[in-house]
């Protein structure tokens, strides 16, 4: 279960003001003492993620974020990190002192969440330090479309509730059925061209391919596996042809050069565009790259940091490939991590990078501020394709992308 990488998960993020107990939450819910609990207020400064497994959903990323009533120019910073927090979850938990009552602070967290199409789940917390009934939580000011569960951190009353809450209240499509595997049928082939990046980590393949091949698996299909320079070799020994080629976008070019034309040809990437994200926004959006001019503004975002090797498809790759589009020099940004530069609309693009590393919540969120912001995004995959006139090939294995490609053409 700790191996299931975050990007994998549920993320469950707990929010209210300090000292209403969200860390001590956490711990009745893991049985574990994973945060730190105080009776001091703000003990919590920064988001804080925590793994574990809940029956009847799996792996899930619980996410302990500071008060939301923090004061000074730090407790605003700290206030913002937490409201950042919402971008990446898939189900949010509103947590309330029994004896601290209800405010304008939670009613405008209840916007935020309503706003981004969030589902809540109300908590009165800390019920043990309170007569019965007599808590300063007036029912008077709930949202009748949220679930509200009383409990006690200290003595564990509601946490089986609220455990079953989580269950029922998880949104049920917060991540895709397959990456690849509902693709093919039981018994396909499918063969992948992994070329050993020099930024992956050693001894290891990168996340898209491990997760792909796993994803493979589980649908019952069979997996050959080739670096670039032995894909003729491979194909070779292939007794029947491959149901679906899936290569890494950097090496499109040579991959489309040696598999023929009848078989259908995608990436790892452009399969990620469509389990973390909204592959249709990316296709529309790669095809305002001709309209691209020198001095345009061009935003390269990518979810995690790694080592730059010297041939960079970030930094390198695609800014050349860009350049040649524009007939000249662009203005290029580039934002490694978890947050987007705010004024997104001085960009006349957004080139992003597989989102492997982020959950399908945090990558719509982006693509949705994109889109608020009126600038195209496309991901590396989709651009890759395109740069190298394969798109409508590497989309053919999506017939409803086929289409969005003809409808933009006319």
């Amino acid at each position: 279960m700790h191996k299931t990488p975050r990007s994998s998960r549920l993320h469950i993020a707990l929010f209210g003001r300090r000292n209403t107990g969200k860390s001590s939450l956490i711990n009745a819910l893991t049985g574990q003492e994973l945060a730190i609990v105080s009776p001091i207020p703000g003990t919590t400064t920064d988001p804080v993620y925590k793994s574990m497994e809940i029956p009847g959903i799996g792996p899930v990323e619980l996410i302990d974020t500071a008060g939301l009533d923090d004061v000074g120019e730090l407790g605003q910073r700290r206030i913002d990190k937490s409201i950042a927090v919402l971008d990446q979850t898939d189900l949010a938990l509103l947590v309330v002192s029994a004896e601290q009552g209800f405010g304008e602070i939670e009613t405008e967290l209840l916007r935020d969440v309503k706003q981004k199409k969030i589902p809540v789940i109300g908590i009165i917390n800390k019920i043990d330090l309170v007569a019965e009934g007599c808590t300063k939580v007036s029912h008077d000011l709930f949202d009748s479309e949220i679930c509200w569960v009383k409990t006690s951190a200290l003595t564990g009353r509601g946490i089986e509730e609220l455990v079953q809450l989580i269950i029922t209240e998880a949104p049920q499509d917060w991540a895709r059925a397959a990456i690849a595997g509902d693709l093919l049928s039981s018994g396909d082939l499918a063969l992948l061209v992994t070329p050993i990046d020099g930024a992956a980590p050693q001894g290891r393949l990168i996340l898209p391919q491990v997760q792909t091949i796993r994803d493979l698996l589980d649908h019952e299909c069979l997996v050959l596996i080739a670096k670039d320079g032995q894909l003729r070799k491979a194909l070779e020994r292939c007794e029947q042809p491959p149901s679906l080629v899936i290569t890494d976008s950097q090496v499109f070019k040579e991959v489309d050069a040696i598999i023929p034309s009848h078989l259908p040809l995608t990436s790892f990437s452009i399969l990620f565009a469509r389990y973390k994200g909204d592959l249709g926004t990316l296709v529309r959006g790669v095809l305002t790259i001709k309209d691209l001019k020198p001095g345009d503004k061009v935003l390269i975002a990518e979810a995690c940091t790694h080592h730059r090797v010297e041939d960079d498809i970030g930094t390198v790759k695609i800014p050349h490939w860009l350049r040649e589009y524009a007939g000249g020099e662009l203005d290029f940004t580039w934002a490694s991590g978890g947050t987007l530069p705010g004024d997104l609309q001085q960009y006349r693009l957004i080139v992003h990078c597989g989102a492997c590393m982020i959950n399908r919540r945090q990558m719509l969120s982006r693509i949705i501020a994109a889109g608020a912001a009126g600038v195209p995004i496309v991901n590396y995959g989709v651009l890759i394709a395109f740069v190298h006139g394969i798109l409508e090939r590497t989309l053919a294995p999506f017939p409803d992308m086929l289409q969005i490609l003809k409808s933009q053409g006319d």
